[in-house]
């Protein structure tokens, strides 16, 4: 049962566009996901002969790539039907979880770029939109070896202890910025970007309140990157440390110096981060589920299929609760929040991923259960399924700091 079926005003258009994307996520994602997290070496993941390539040019080929872009520039956010994008997200999330954000962060330094009114910026948004061969990859470059957590508390207003101020600092000589500093290992896309959103600490004296936002180009003299992250969950995401060595950034390419705006647009970007990723693990907690109660049908024990068996049955159906459960709250969530636009409800979307990361891992957890022993072997998905599900508890933001900067907003 889906969301198709549960609501009768789906656009012909969002239909069509869910199919594409499902068959993308299954004959695409699917597969190389599961090969791509077999890799013993996270750099044969991003190797120039890796399949990931593969991923990042269908799903430019089928331009989804520019489904949050402005339409004066190629893209095509004002025509999409708003009912379109949770299906995208949860289609994508239940193909491969790692790979559905690895290709959601490509695209943040264009979001940023947009907003630039640099005809150089605009011309990347661009090149951007026409680019079906995946040769314009985006990063998020925010979280720090000293500051995870840090980042999500900055959307409270007296978080300006300057102990607690960004590592990558970016001081204004002339018509230049000067970087200095390194981003932490989590990077998603860090060691295959070619452009960076890049968080920058502005004024010091004001911690985490003096901060802003840049486009970087990655390929700038003074910018080295460390090698890919070696990670239990979601090894097709690629992740990896940036370092920034005296580098030489034009001023244009700042796009937030203001350090209150910057507080404002950080919490837009963990609302709309947030929602992304509730919509994305309700995709992989379905996913679990529907491997669980796929595996039931199959496994015999004492004479008949184990979802013959009272207990299994129960089990199946409790995991059916938290699955239906959850979808329907990130969607309500997900419907309220575009129609708010750009200012959505910063609470419920980190509701929404607390709810759905945490419903991905324990529906996970327990069709584990189900399998029994195979479940613990390579040769089911299902064990793939619950380290990638533990992954996403932590990335965007730890569970419980995001429960403590919503319940702040709650106040």
């Amino acid at each position: 049962m889906g969301y198709v079926e549960l609501d009768l005003n789906i656009s012909d258009e969002a239909k069509s566009m869910h199919e594409t994307v499902k068959k993308f996520a299954m004959e695409v994602m699917r597969p190389i996901g599961i090969e791509l997290d077999k890799l013993a070496d996270p750099a044969d993941v991003i190797a120039k002969d890796s399949r990931l390539w593969d991923v990042f040019k269908t799903y430019r080929e089928l331009g989804l790539h520019k489904a949050g872009v402005p339409k004066q520039f190629g893209g095509m956010a004002e025509d999409m039907d708003p009912k379109a994008g949770p299906l995208i997200a949860q289609e994508m999330g239940y193909g491969d979880a790692g790979l559905a954000v690895s290709l959601g962060v490509s695209a943040f330094p264009i979001t940023f770029a947009a907003m630039s009114p640099e005809p150089e910026l605009q011309q990347l948004v661009r090149d951007y939109c026409e680019d079906t061969k995946g040769e314009i990859i985006g990063c998020w470059a925010i979280t720090e070896p000293d500051h995870g957590s840090d980042w999500i508390m900055s959307t409270i207003p007296d978080f300006d202890d300057p102990k607690c101020g960004p590592q990558v600092k970016a001081v204004l000589k002339g018509d230049e910025y000067i970087l200095n500093g390194q981003k932490a290992a989590w990077v998603s896309n860090g060691t295959i970007a070619t452009h960076a959103a890049l968080h920058v600490s502005l004024d010091p004296s004001k911690g985490m309140q003096g901060t802003g936002l840049a486009v970087v180009p990655l390929d700038l003299p003074g910018i080295t990157r460390g090698k890919p992250l070696d990670k239990i969950g979601q090894r097709p995401l690629n992740q990896g440390e940036l370092f920034f060595e005296e580098v030489k950034l034009p001023k244009k390419y700042m796009i937030i110096t203001d350090g209150a705006l910057m507080s404002a647009v950080a919490k837009m970007i963990l609302t709309n981060a947030n929602g992304g990723m509730g919509l994305s693990f309700v995709g992989l907690a379905q996913a679990a589920y529907d491997e669980a109660l796929k595996y039931s049908k199959e496994r015999i024990q004492g004479g008949v299929p184990i979802f013959e068996h009272k207990n299994i049955k129960l089990q199946l159906f409790e995991m059916f609760i938290k699955v239906e459960a959850a979808r329907g709250y990130v969607r309500r969530m997900s419907a309220y929040n575009s129609a708010m636009a750009p200012n959505g409800s910063s609470p419920h979307a980190i509701a929404a991923k607390v709810l759905s990361t945490r419903t991905a891992f324990e529906v996970a957890g327990e069709a584990i259960q189900i399998f029994g022993g195979n479940g613990l072997s390579k040769e089911y998905i299902i064990e793939k399924l619950f380290r990638d599900a533990k992954a996403a508890m932590i990335e965007d933001g730890e569970n419980n700091a995001l429960c403590l900067a919503g319940a702040e907003d709650l106040i």
